[in-house]
């Protein structure tokens, strides 16, 4: 690595020091405490350097060029070492024998074998068991001795590469150093001469190892978890050419692979059908529950707290008025209040969320959830289950990277992960005790993922149709860095094997797959985009996590693509090639292929396949948040400000579909389903062409959305934000900005048995009915420069503000609201707007008493075959 300063922060034993130098002269240190300075030579110290062949310095050389060692690292010849190794831990019954096991391995005997103190001393402090000492051995003999001793002071013989002549002076400098430590600060902060932080960075990194242990058993544990890392790497860093088809027809023991484009329904063109999965799916929402894999380091995101500079998870990014978490929480509750109006029954799903430690992604959720009550669903309707972090390698050898002693760079280990770590914590047991039969999957950046009825036809026809998996897909945007789906066709000792899957795009050139090519035996134009939006049929889903194999770990990768960027403790970030061992959790689906006597010629039926998937516009399935826009860069692509212009394409064309009369620029380029050339410009520069913001409770099927608006228009540069579900639009011409807000948008809460919030759909609902009415204000400064649009922050110059606190109800019919106006209605109330001459006429009065809970008037849902009527009931 390349020196990048000739001043650096040095942190030895808990202390700070500042250390500069000049090359070429001599090398001067000042120390914050003891108040003394010291000179030194190069010459003056380098007798001495031989005697401290045998330590390592509790400091980094990171700014300082280092040699590279000799020859290339023995890939083949470590894996096999290691595959022996795991075997023999794999035989033996107790922690005992697995100790004499890994004690026999060359590179532990080396290492505990030396004659150092430092190993005992320091696992000592920390009073390991024999458990925990197989743990440590386990690390050293995987090869990674260093995340050891970097802060053991160690580094033994062979483990130690060649010094310069300037790291032998750093090094005799610190010995110094240690040698007055010990003399001059003996048991400051310390026990048995081990630093209290050392202490806490070795207790947790017994933690990581243990888990690592624990969850990655079915492979073999730490050294299993290391094997297929270099395997992988083999894989990755070949030069040889490698043919891939060959090279994946042996690994999966076939004698043919070809990857075919799926057939699946499309719910944009075959409309009759889409309802009536839409319909399936409302009727099985007692039979589903919801899962969220919101475990990720979202690092592109960005993501800071402004308060505090902690970095946050992407389940935290404030998106349209709200974090993404919630956004999820209310699509949820949307259905719910769909099932309702049409039962007229409560039905609560049990939601499970996949988390991790990265960011404190576990403990903000845990809050978020604890803040909002649980959502008014109750404790007892979530499941939060953490996923363990897994060290981070280099690509070039597959050692562990390292931050500071004791602590590897460590980060999730993929959402693959979700299936076997939902059986270890006993989740399917969980959503079995619900009455759950089947679960939908989707990620939190995609904020699109709910719209219309998408989500609710894949359920209905996994359910209806006792699929085992299902997917939600959509057109490829060529060059994405997103997956396909892909129907594999494979022959096994003479017998056919069908079933739908995914490739992520890093595993493209393993399948001669490029953008744009098609395979020779396509189905259809290309590959369709893998989304992550799945649903499982969970007994097939916890039989494949209960295995005690890699099965239970679907779509091992090993991404080098990306760099791995972090900070040591000394402040200097690092850029290195390398990864992480990820798994893949739509690739469960490898594991429900059919089987067939005979090659099908002519192409599978999707309807016979154990896999399905569905089609859909690609604006009405996915659009991602997931990283930061950078300033000046007209891309939008996965980004909060182009997830959010296709929100407003969504609106478009939902309220098109209305008879009301939309900006005409937004049919044209800036709204066109093609972004790449002049609407990101105008975007970028000016923002969307309106502001449209519904509640999915209107819907969230557009055809519901559709009988609650009729007519009217909105001009360019208006804004819309609808909060409250049981809404009467009759045209209304919006020119500025209006905003409806209900406190009881789908009902109101009540405390039940165990003293929660409940929310009871359909009780006590705010309401609003606008007919023949005008609004004309300033509405949004779209000039200004504070504007976020994404996150819903902008400068009014004014605005019509209606405002529902509990039951409250708002009416306006045949009138003019010009300039700014707040419309404040209490709860029991409600309130009458109309025309007088002149100004306006303003009633106010109580709600009938019997009245209170269902309202002055409702929607009356009705199913008449494949479709949902609404009707308005009125008293």
């Amino acid at each position: 690595m390349a020196r990048t300063t000739e001043t650096s922060i040095f942190r030895y034993h808990g202390h700070h020091r500042l250390f500069s130098f000049n090359p070429t002269s001599s090398v001067s240190l000042s120390f914050s405490r003891p108040l003394f300075s010291l000179s030194l030579s190069l010459s003056s110290v380098s007798s001495s350097s031989a005697a401290l062949c045998c330590r390592s310095p509790r400091v980094s050389t990171a700014p300082v060029e280092y040699e590279s060692q000799e020859g290339e690292f023995d890939f083949e010849g470590e894996i096999a070492r290691l595959q022996s190794l795991r075997s023999a831990i794999g035989n033996a019954k107790s922690v005992e024998e697995k100790l004499a096991v890994v004690d026999g391995d060359s590179r532990v005997k080396r290492f505990f074998c030396s004659g150092k103190s430092g190993v005992s001393r320091v696992l000592g402090s920390v009073s390991c068991d024999s458990y925990e000492l197989f743990l440590v051995k386990c690390l050293v003999a995987a090869g990674q001795e260093h995340v050891l001793s970097s802060g053991l002071g160690l580094l033994e013989g062979e483990f130690e590469s060649e010094r310069s002549a300037l790291r032998s002076v750093f090094y005799g400098l610190v010995e110094m150093i240690e040698k007055w430590e010990v003399s001059g600060a003996e048991g400051l902060g310390k026990k048995n001469g081990v630093a209290d932080e050392e202490i806490g960075a070795l207790k947790k990194l017994l933690k990581t190892l243990r888990e690592i242990e624990q969850f990655y058993d079915c492979i073999g544990g730490i050294i299993g978890y290391q094997i297929v890392v270099l395997e992988l790497l083999t894989q990755s860093l070949s030069k040889k050419h490698i043919n891939w088809i060959q090279h994946i027809n042996e690994a999966m023991q076939c004698q043919l692979l070809e990857l075919h484009s799926p057939c699946g329904l499309d719910l944009s063109k075959n409309t009759a059908y889409a309802s009536q999965a839409a319909l399936w799916g409302v009727e099985g929402l007692p039979e589903l529950g919801e899962i969220y894999p919101l475990g990720g380091s979202a690092d592109r995101l960005g993501l800071v707290d402004p308060d505090t500079g902690e970095c946050l998870p992407a389940a935290m990014l404030p998106y349209c008025g709200r974090t993404l978490l919630e956004g999820l929480i209310r699509d949820l509750q949307a259905r719910e209040f769909l099932y309702f109006k049409i039962y007229g029954k409560q039905c609560i799903t049990p939601v499970a969320i996949m988390t991790s430690a990265a960011k404190n992604n576990h403990e903000h959720i845990t809050s978020l959830c604890e803040r909002h009550q649980w959502f008014g669903r109750g404790q007892s309707s979530f499941q939060l289950f953490e996923q363990p972090l897994v060290p981070a390698v280099s690509a070039e050898d597959g050692e562990w990277l390292v931050t500071k002693p004791f602590t590897p760079v460590c980060k999730p280990g993929g959402h693959g992960v979700i299936w076997k770590l939902a059986y270890d914590k006993g989740i399917f047991q969980w959503f079995y005790d619900h009455g759950r039969k089947g679960a939908t999957v989707r990620q939190v950046s995609n904020v699109v993922a709910a719209t219309d009825l998408t989500l609710l036809a894949l359920a209905g026809i996994g359910l209806r149709h006792g699929k085992k998996m299902g997917f939600a897909s959509c057109k490829r945007n060529l060059g994405a860095t997103e997956g396909i789906n892909v129907l594999i066709e494979k022959n096994l000792d003479g017998k056919w094997e069908y079933g739908l899957s995914c490739i992520e795009y890093t595993e493209f050139d393993k399948f001669g797959i490029t953008d744009g090519l098609l395979s020779s035996n396509s189905l259809q134009a290309g590959f369709p985009a893998n989304t992550n939006i799945l649903y499982v049929d969970l007994p097939s889903a916890e039989l494949v996590g209960s295995s005690n194999d890699e099965k239970s770990l679907p779509g091992m990768v090993l991404n080098i693509k990306k760099p791995i960027v972090y900070e040591d403790y000394f402040g200097f970030q690092h850029s290195v090639s390398g990864g992480r061992l990820e798994c893949t959790m739509q690739n469960i689906a490898d594991n429900f292929f059919n089987t067939y006597a005979s090659r099908c010629y002519k192409g599978v039926e999707a309807d016979v396949l154990d896999t399905f998937i569905v089609y859909n516009e690609r604006r009405r399935v996915t659009s991602s948040a997931k990283k930061k826009r950078k300033h000046a860069n007209k891309s939008l692509h996965q980004t909060p400000d182009g997830s959010l212009l296709d929100i407003m394409r969504n609106a478009y064309d939902l309220l098109s579909q209305c008879d009301i009369k939309m900006p005409e620029q937004c049919s044209g380029v800036l709204l066109h389903h093609n972004l790449q050339i002049e609407g990101n410009d105008r975007y970028a520069d000016s923002g969307p062409p309106f502001l449209v913001l519904l509640h999915p409770a209107l819907g969230p099927l557009w055809e519901v959305s559709r009988q609650k608006f009729y007519g009217g228009s909105i001009s360019m540069g208006s804004e819309l934000q609808v909060e409250v579900a049981e809404f009467l639009w009759r045209n209304v011409q919006l020119d500025g900005s209006m905003i409806v807000i209900a406190e009881n948008v789908m009902g109101s809460t009540r405390i039940d048995e165990n003293g929660e919030p409940m929310l009871q759909y359909g009780h006590r609902c705010g309401r609003c009915k606008l007919q023949n009415v005008k609004v004309q204000n300033k509405g949004i400064n779209w000039n200004s420069g504070d504007n976020i649009y994404w996150k819903h922050d902008v400068q009014r110059f004014e605005a019509l503000k209606i405002i529902l606190h509990g039951n409250a109800e708002f009416e306006a019919t045949d009138v003019l609201l010009q300039r700014n106006h707040v419309f404040e209605v209490p709860n029991g109330y409600k309130m009458k707007i109309s025309s007088k001459n002149p100004g306006l006429a303003v009633d106010l009065n109580p709600i009938e008493e019997k009245m209170i809970d269902s309202g002055s008037w409702f929607w009356n849902y009705k199913i008449s075959g494949t479709h949902i009527h609404l009707e308005l009931v009125e008293f």
